[in-house]
């Protein structure tokens, strides 16, 4: 039984705000796409998915669920109210750390650094003096090989871009990532981090209603770090923070379920979230789930440009799958 999930980041009126460059999705698109799934699909809740994966219910054919990465305010002021008005329950991932300590993740940081700076080129500029500057202290490859490990087109970004994603997200070494990405956010962005944060994510009250209203707030770790890059203790540590999280909003955790931060995962996370009785995992993979064929820790994603944006659209290459899959 096939099962579309369908994965959401930013959502907000992008012409209107601050930072209109950045890579999210129109809240009026973001209406019209809930029409136009709500016309050839079946909305299930989480729940209702680990029922059927236990067999103790089955989904409807063109089910479909929603989920809302990183616990954007966004989601509360532009999500939240539409999914009441449809009668829609989706499924939160906020990450703990930045709820409860107010501080912004790398990557968001970087998301804006590249929304606040038209001339990317201004930004390799600066990341390539940081590097030449720190080669030395630590041992860096030279510029040419970084470039040509790193500044590859893919399938949502240009090759100048996918180059200061991947060097500020994994190519260099922590420390000077975060150095770097610290020093482009004051220059670029603002000197004021937790005033930004708290434009940025939700704020515990705000989860605690929507888990009064119905919706699902799942893990996305603590410190929303790449899970299957630390080792099993730290692994852990950050499930364990984040059950406490959830636990203190109000989240019953009898069917908890995970979202990996940057789709990363690996056999010893696997073990644990098993152990701890974790019922669902998302990842970044681009696929449809399969009830009976996936592992319900492994479960794979639509983003939403992979669907049409218009209530009235014709069913896409990935609705004419989930409709024909037995």
């Amino acid at each position: 039984m096939p099962l579309t999930i369908v994965m959401y980041h930013y959502v907000r009126r992008l012409q209107e705000s601050r930072f209109p460059e950045i890579k999210g999705l129109e809240r009026d698109l973001f209406v019209e796409q809930v029409g136009y799934l709500k016309r050839y699909y079946e909305p299930v809740t989480a729940q209702q998915v680990i029922e059927a994966v236990r067999g103790e219910s089955r989904l409807p054919k063109k089910a479909v669920l929603l989920t809302f990465d990183d616990g954007y305010l966004d989601h509360f002021t532009n999500v939240f109210p539409v999914l009441q008005k449809e009668k829609l329950l989706g499924c939160f991932f906020p990450p703990a750390r930045c709820v409860q300590e107010r501080v912004m993740l790398d990557v968001n940081k970087i998301h804006f650094i590249l929304a606040s700076t038209p001339d990317k080129s201004a930004i390799v500029s600066q990341i390539n003096l940081a590097v030449e500057s720190s080669r030395k202290e630590f041992g860096l490859d030279p510029i040419n090989k970084y470039i040509a490990r790193y500044e590859v087109t893919d399938r949502l970004n240009s090759a100048e871009i996918s180059y200061i994603k991947r060097m500020l997200q994994v190519g260099l070494p922590e420390v000077l990532r975060k150095r770097i990405v610290n020093d482009l956010f004051r220059q670029f962005v603002s000197e004021d981090e937790k005033a930004f944060a708290n434009e940025l994510y939700m704020d515990e009250d705000q989860l605690r209603c929507m888990v009064a209203s119905g919706m699902t707030i799942g893990s996305h770790g603590y410190d929303h770090c790449w899970l299957n890059s630390i080792d099993i203790r730290a692994q852990e540590m950050e499930i364990t923070l984040s059950l406490s999280f959830l636990a203190r909003i109000g989240v019953l955790m009898k069917d908890w379920i995970i979202c990996y931060p940057y789709g990363g995962w690996n056999n010893s996370l696997l073990r644990l979230l098993r152990r701890q009785g974790c019922a669902l995992g998302f990842t970044a993979e681009i696929g449809l789930a399969s009830i009976e064929d996936s592992d319900p820790l492994l479960l794979p994603r639509l983003d939403t440009n992979d669907l049409p944006k218009s209530a009235a659209a014709v069913p896409s290459e990935w609705t004419v799958r989930a409709i024909n899959q037995p």
